[in-house]
């Protein structure tokens, strides 16, 4: 699995992204971590996206699975296992607080996770989930499409760290990293994950997310945080306030 590492110490901070869009999202957190985190970080790219292999499944328990093997050989027993992950992210990390995949998380923290799916739209992710890698004739049509599937489109440019990772080449052109089946993950049981939880979980959304509501939010976690004038992207737009959000509970 691609990974990217940083810090000392016996604590590790692990980050996880989002549907569509790779580890290089967390690169403003990450550049700030030196001031911000005593311990060690990692950022991964999820199964499916960026350089990371593809999987069978995408089930929550299979992405929690892979991620747990990956990051395990990196874990301190001296030391404290934090999670951060944001959207489908943070639903991985609520599968990782159950303890069910062999780590055990000291803290873990969601933000922008999406609660509420109509019909339509799993239907949707259905659909994109068994259609194959849109092909693009040129690299600038690759990443102007990728910029829309991850919620970057107006945040970051092509050439910008965060968005590294989320296109590739084939030989007949161009086509984003993530691997399309990965839209096939159905709607997460999040509650169930809050509630099977063995360690503290504390969720948050930016104040201008259009894909997830505070009161959806404080129904699953009733002291959930606001996080600043910030969307949903929220890492990319504010890293100083989720910074900030991280060490409150500390």
């Amino acid at each position: 699995m691609e990974m990217e590492q940083g810090g000392e110490g016996p604590d590790l901070l692990l980050m996880l992204h989002g549907m569509g869009a790779t580890g290089a999202v967390w690169s403003p957190m990450c550049a700030m971590a030196g001031a911000r985190w005593a311990g060690r970080w990692v950022v991964m790219d999820l199964p499916g996206h960026g350089r990371s292999d593809r999987q069978d499944s995408y089930a929550i328990g299979q992405y929690a699975a892979s991620v747990a093997r990956a990051v395990l050989p990196h874990v301190e027993p001296a030391g404290r296992l934090v999670v951060l992950g944001h959207s489908l992210g943070g639903v991985i990390s609520l599968a990782l607080a159950t303890g069910w995949f062999g780590v055990a998380p000291h803290r873990v923290f969601g933000a922008g996770i999406k609660l509420a799916w109509s019909d339509d739209e799993l239907r949707r992710m259905a659909t994109l989930a068994s259609q194959p890698a849109k092909r693009f004739a040129t690299e600038e049509e690759a990443w102007d499409r990728y910029l829309k599937v991850s919620g970057l489109a107006g945040i970051a440019g092509a050439a910008a760290p965060v968005v590294a990772r989320g296109i590739r080449r084939e030989t007949d052109g161009w086509c984003l990293a993530m691997d399309p089946r990965a839209h096939g993950i159905g709607k997460p049981p999040v509650a169930d994950l809050v509630a099977l939880a063995r360690c503290p979980v504390h969720l948050g959304r930016g104040g201008d997310d259009a894909l997830v509501t505070m009161e959806q939010t404080r129904a699953l976690d009733p002291a959930a945080s606001e996080l600043g004038p910030h969307g949903h992207n929220v890492m990319v737009e504010g890293p100083g306030r989720v910074w900030d959000w991280v060490a409150s509970h500390e």
